[in-house]
């Protein structure tokens, strides 16, 4: 639970960052700090750093440890974050939220792999799936100063940013607080730390464990790889479900406000809206956490990636009715849906490498979802001049995507109740 509440407070504040963007372009827009399309590219650019951070971040922690890198990561961003809310200009601000998407991106691969690799096999998954419900806890933080801080003077969004800041006070807790993985030491052939971890869990009254010293992990040029034999078949549908869903909930949620804002509604109650629809990511990830341990991984994504389908197209249908309530509705389904999906995501993708390609595999298919990210936040303003200025053709396409997302999910294999490759 320590290990547990260690990263997933990292997790939030990380979930926070991203979210208050969100909130921060709407405000922008509508001072006329930036354009729309200036505003998307503030968005875009810092998914491409988290795309170029998520995969040299899990190349890196499987060189130097996953305890190392996490730290790291939160150092860089926190402080980029706060960085950012001196900015000038657009420029600026673009060039700080690149630092800061370098360290967002190398977060998240690192701290489900650690927590992966700690976790009793039997509820190994569900662990996951409350690391990322962690992820709710950060948005709705987001929204609550969205709602706030951002709107009460032209420099609410900068006091918003400064807040952001507080993940590089907290690197230092991870630093010192949280233990190294005990399967990544052994792969480096550090027997002797490894033992003292587990001593330790000991100690703590956990539960009995024992560490049988293994031979050293072969790094021989014939060692398996994330696009080798065994393993591409499951690598092209972990890629394709990141690059899906990461279009789709970068686009939709990263937009959001600013919808509701161009819809009609006043910058409060857009704010507000979007904190009524974050807070049902809780029961979400909750629902997910069950699930996946009863139905299984792959049975559980796909589910909620197809409900999360649904929810796309009924939002997108919100924004014709106008009705205050469908709006609110759809938005909460597609929250509910959505994120279980990610807890289930990011639960399975650790599970599919053996340990010394393990960060280097769930890094790898972040990095490639990221792609998409860097893409919807430029799509959305194209969509929306297409389809008339309505919401429909910009959620219908997050449908598809979705859809997709979810027929890819069988292509991966069921990891229930299976020991971690090694």
């Amino acid at each position: 639970m320590k290990l547990l509440w260690g990263s997933g407070v990292g997790w939030a504040l990380d979930a926070m960052d991203v979210g208050l963007i969100s909130f921060v372009i709407a405000a922008l827009t509508s001072q006329q700090f930036a354009t729309a399309t200036e505003a998307g590219w503030i968005v875009s650019v810092g998914f491409v750093g988290m795309a170029i951070g998520a995969s040299l971040g899990g190349l890196v922690a499987d060189k130097i440890g996953r305890r190392q890198v996490f730290a790291l990561t939160l150092l860089i961003y926190g402080l980029a974050t706060g960085a950012s809310a001196l900015s000038g200009t657009v420029a600026v601000l673009i060039v700080f939220r690149f630092v800061v998407g370098l360290g967002l991106g190398a977060e998240l691969p690192v701290a489900s792999t650690l927590v992966s690799e700690f976790a009793p096999r039997k509820i190994r998954g569900r662990m996951v799936v409350w690391l990322e419900a962690f992820w709710a806890v950060g948005w709705i933080c987001a929204a609550l100063i969205g709602t706030f801080v951002v709107p009460v003077s032209e420099a609410g969004w900068r006091w918003a940013l400064v807040i952001g800041a507080v993940p590089a006070i907290y690197a230092l807790v991870i630093r010192m607080g949280l233990p190294e993985s005990v399967r990544f030491l052994e792969s480096k052939g550090k027997v002797d730390e490894a033992e003292a971890v587990v001593r330790r869990f000991e100690a703590a009254g956990t539960v009995d464990l024992t560490v049988k010293p293994q031979p050293k992990a072969q790094h021989s040029a014939d060692a398996p790889s994330i696009w080798s034999a065994p393993m591409h078949k499951r690598t092209i549908g972990l890629w394709i479900v990141w690059f899906c869903i990461n279009l789709s909930y970068y686009g939709a949620f990263t937009w959001i406000p600013s919808l509701l804002v161009e819809a009609g509604f006043p910058l409060v109650k857009s704010f507000q809206f979007t904190l009524i629809i974050t807070l049902a990511q809780l029961p979400g990830y909750a629902v997910a956490a069950w699930l996946i341990e009863v139905w299984g991984r792959r049975g559980t994504l796909a589910a909620f990636l197809a409900g999360s389908a649904g929810a796309a197209a009924l939002y997108g249908y919100s924004g014709i009715a106008g009705a205050e309530w469908l709006i609110i509705v759809a938005g909460c389904l597609l929250s509910f849906f959505n994120l279980g999906a990610w807890g289930a995501l990011y639960a399975i993708g650790p599970e599919l490498y053996p340990t010394n390609i393990r960060g280097t595999g769930a890094g790898a298919a972040a990095g490639f979802g990221r792609i998409a990210s860097i893409i919807a936040p430029l799509l959305v303003p194209m969509l929306l001049v297409a389809g008339g200025g309505t919401t429909v053709l910009v959620f219908t396409v997050f449908a598809i995507a979705f859809a997709i997302a979810a027929g890819a999910a069988f292509l991966l294999p069921e990891q229930k109740g299976k020991a971690l490759a090694d």
